[in-house]
């Protein structure tokens, strides 16, 4: 439950504070996003599963944020876009992840 919290936590905060990003780091932000929400949705299937745990969770959200801004900025040095394929790497994550979280409370709940 800590990662759906800290999730809910942090897009409040986000909606309150209202702060601007300036176009030129909005690839950035975007990633770190994407990066939050797979460290998150995956913590939350970790949860689930009983095999949470917050070392691990905590260094793979920052390890992920970090090699994602660094590919980034690479593509930015190169004139490549390369945000895109971390853009697809964490948007499939996502997807798995939130499947395995859906199948897991359909099958706690005997809905399938």
């Amino acid at each position: 439950m800590l990662p759906l919290i800290g999730l809910l936590a942090g897009i409040a905060l986000g909606l309150v504070l209202n702060i601007p990003i300036p176009p030129v780091y909005s690839k950035y932000l975007g990633i770190a996003v994407l990066a939050a929400l797979d460290s998150a949705i995956g913590g939350l299937r970790a949860s689930l599963e009983m095999k949470f745990n917050d070392k691990l969770f905590f260094t793979g959200f920052f390890s992920n944020t970090l090699l994602a801004a660094f590919i980034v900025f690479l593509g930015d040095r190169l004139g490549v876009d390369l945000y895109l394929a971390a853009v697809v790497a964490f948007g499939v994550r996502l997807f798995q992840n939130l499947a395995l979280v859906r199948r897991h409370y359909f099958q706690k709940r005997h809905w399938e």
